[in-house]
């Protein structure tokens, strides 16, 4: 048996750097950066352990562009290194010093750099790259070392005074797109935004006014263009932050926005690091525009949008930051890998908003229901995907009825199980998912002491599928589903006026009016109070239908089913329909075009006829 090691070519390891190392481009400027940063960190540690002298009061990392030269330059004035740390760090790929300087100051927990890849991206935009650096280290001489992406490179003296590092990336012709301001502009935006080090890009005018009244002197300056805020909300404790200065973060975050309802501090060290801002915005109808707003960082390095394996999906509904070094990320901080301490974070911060939801709820009631418009959402989407959630969430889900007024689920159930229990002891919940166009049957459920709720948000109808699941012995019922005197299943029924010779004619006289396929005509002795006429919409294959929309699947040509009930105890049915000689179809199309009215089913050329002929009627 023989053993050996696999020995890497630099000759073949340049074109997969350059061509797959990262998945975007434009990663590169964020490793470069975060590789100033550990810089200027290491050199933060070194003053507070008495190992460097000098002054440390600027230590703003610039980025400068230059278009004629074709060169864009990283700017750090952190530890620097020596001739000798140069062809050890830069001249092997992979091996970082990060870690090497971890094991050393193992208490800091500011470095951001892990793997000894990053600096290597440069070759991914660049066709030459330039280190010029000087060490922090007394009698040390300033190095120049130059690559142009193959393992050829040259180190040089180089005339460098200050303490710091130069990267001076050369853009190849393909990627110029990196010599354009807006561009670099956007990515420091994007990547550098919360860096703790102050980042410098160009310079900016700043208006400042001298004096006062007709004597004020208006006075323009050139001042460094800082990009980034480098103490972000969320690096804070609580007590050091008032509500103003969480609004004003989330302004920071999401500029556009309006206000949040509130927000989550997440501040914990043990068994993991983390920390972070979340908040609960104002949600619209759309679920998915509002989703993907958490950002991701590592010690303050933007990663990513996509948390979705950190926190649970309904969760991807709030907004904000989570900060944490301990979350596993590939070379390319890009991709988030399954681990245990990921599985904690998720089961940490579920639990952590189920607290604050609690607490709103208990601490402040009123409030909590004047915000349930746009928490809802949230709340049942949360129960709806996490059993853990769901379990927490029955202390402070609300139902709200058409009247406006909202209840807990054991509320609510003490308030409508004496007249909504049916004969098999079954409690029916009544709902509408459109009070305006439902007012009718509201209106009749009402009178028989009924009360109704509302569900008009786009997830509801799966949330009452669910709570059907896990509730013993309920039902939801749409309040159009049946007549009202069925839509609760009693023992006690109305008797017709009408015969059963009778009851035939009318619904002969209804079957030749309804011609819509789907559509049964059904006799029922209801109250003379009630429609003459009414449309009923079976709740199953609503639900299917409604269901299969939201999937986005497609019935087809499938009818719309739905039964007409004419009630047989109506004036209208038992007295002037049989009564009449002539025009009997005409009066009852008339009352099956109301009907169709009522539920806004009537369309096209049969609502104008309808109108037409309403207008004719009151004529005569």
């Amino acid at each position: 048996m023989q053993k050996g090691s696999i020995s890497v070519q630099t000759e073949n390891i340049f074109p997969i750097i350059k061509q797959f190392l990262y998945s975007d481009q434009e990663i590169f400027l964020r490793e470069l950066i975060a590789n100033a940063v550990d810089a200027t960190s290491k050199l933060k540690t070194l003053s507070r352990h008495k190992e460097v002298e000098g002054d440390l009061e600027d230590l703003r990392i610039e980025i400068i562009l230059n278009e004629e030269e074709k060169t864009l330059t990283i700017r750090d004035k952190g530890i620097g290194m020596t001739e000798e740390e140069v062809m050890k760090y830069l001249n092997q790929v992979a091996f970082s010093s990060a870690q090497e300087f971890l094991d050393k100051y193992k208490d800091e927990n500011s470095i951001i750099g892990h793997f000894g890849l990053g600096f290597y991206s440069a070759f991914m935009v660049a066709d030459k790259v330039d280190v010029i650096t000087k060490s922090y280290q007394k009698g040390e001489k300033a190095v120049v070392w130059s690559c142009t992406g193959d393992p050829e490179y040259t180190l040089d003296d180089a005339d460098k005074e200050a303490r710091g590092t130069d990267i001076v990336l050369h853009i190849s012709e393909d990627s110029k797109e990196f010599l354009e301001e807006g561009r670099i502009s956007g990515l420091l935006g994007k990547y550098c935004k919360f860096l703790p080090v102050e980042i410098q890009f160009g310079t900016k005018t700043e208006t400042t006014y001298e004096g006062e009244g007709d004597d004020k002197e208006e006075k323009k300056e050139e001042v460094a263009n800082v990009i980034n805020n480098p103490s972000p909300a969320w690096k804070k404790t609580p007590k050091e932050l008032t509500d103003e200065d969480y609004k004003n973060f989330y302004k920071e975050l999401y500029p556009y926005s309006q206000p949040p309802l509130f927000w989550i501090h997440l501040n914990i060290d043990f068994p993991f690091n983390l920390t972070g801002i979340l908040y609960f915005p104002k949600l619209g109808n759309n679920i998915e525009v509002q989703k993907n707003k958490i950002q991701l960082y590592s010690n303050q390095v933007y990663v990513t949008d996509e948390v979705k394996e950190i926190v649970p999906e309904f969760l991807t509904l709030m907004h904000g930051v989570i900060d944490s070094p301990d979350i596993p990320l590939n070379v390319s901080r890009s991709y988030l890998q399954s681990d245990k301490n990921v599985k904690k974070i998720t089961s940490y911060i579920t639990k952590k908003v189920a607290d604050k939801l609690e607490e709103i709820f208990k601490a402040d009631r009123k409030s909590y229901e004047e915000r349930w418009e746009n928490m809802g959402v949230f709340v049942k989407y949360g129960m709806l995907t996490e059993e853990k959630f769901y379990d927490r969430g029955t202390k402070f889900l609300l139902f709200e009825n058409v009247d406006g007024e909202k209840f807990t689920m054991d509320e609510y159930t003490e308030k409508i199980k004496p007249l909504q229990t049916d004969k098999s002891e079954k409690l029916v919940y009544l709902y509408s998912n459109n009070p305006v166009e439902h007012d009718g049957f509201i209106s009749s459920a009402k009178k028989a002491g009924y009360d109704v709720l509302k569900t008009d948000i786009m997830i509801d109808n799966h949330f009452i599928q669910h709570l059907e699941r896990k509730m013993n012995n309920v039902t939801f019922t749409r309040i159009d589903s049946d007549t009202i005197d069925r839509i609760i299943d009693k023992d006690e029924k109305i008797e017709s006026v009408l015969n059963e010779k009778q009851e035939e004619k009318v619904k002969t006289i209804f079957t030749e009016q309804v011609t819509t396929m789907g559509a049964s005509v059904e006799l029922k002795a209801l109250s003379p109070e009630d429609q003459p006429v009414l449309i009923t919409k079976p709740e199953f294959m609503r639900r299917m239908r409604e269901m299969s929309g939201l999937q986005g699947m497609d019935l087809g040509n499938m009818p719309d089913s739905y039964n007409v009930v004419v009630n047989t105890n109506h004036p209208l049915i038992c007295e002037k329909l049989l009564r009449s000689k002539k025009k009997q179809g005409e009066l009852a199309k008339h009352l099956y075009s109301l009907a169709l009215l009522n539920q806004n089913m009537l369309k096209g050329a049969d609502l104008t006829e309808f109108v037409k002929n309403s207008i004719e009627i009151l004529q005569k």
